[in-house]
């Protein structure tokens, strides 16, 4: 049972290119937004789309996949967890912040996209 707890998984198109940082204890991480797609009829019967923003964070040897196969509007398979933290803004606000951190991902689509 433990290995359902707080797992994610989406297929979605990468928004924007990836951001790589490299650590000074040298790890990688890197940063990209995913938009996942729920379809659905409305009343009127019309298809509408609903569209969800996620932050993908991920770390180590899935952070130099990232570098090297993922660029913006690559279909991208992601499985991970939540992980929500907390920051102070300089004008003295708590913000909140909830991220995918991915332990895997799958490249999707066709050889011929870039």
């Amino acid at each position: 049972m433990s290995t359902i707890r707080n797992h994610v998984q989406l297929i979605g198109n990468v928004g924007q290119e990836p951001t790589i940082t490299n650590l000074e204890s040298g790890k990688k991480v890197a940063r990209f937004s995913l938009a996942t797609n729920e379809y659905y009829k409305d009343s009127k019967g019309e298809k509408q789309t609903d569209t969800n923003w996620h932050t993908v964070v991920a770390w180590g040897k899935t952070a130099e996949i990232v570098e090297k196969f993922v660029e913006k509007g690559k279909e991208v398979g992601i499985t991970g967890k939540l992980k929500t933290r907390t920051y102070t803004t300089d004008d003295g606000n708590q913000r909140y912040v909830t991220e995918v951190v991915a332990d895997e991902i799958l490249l999707l689509g066709s050889k011929s996209d870039k």
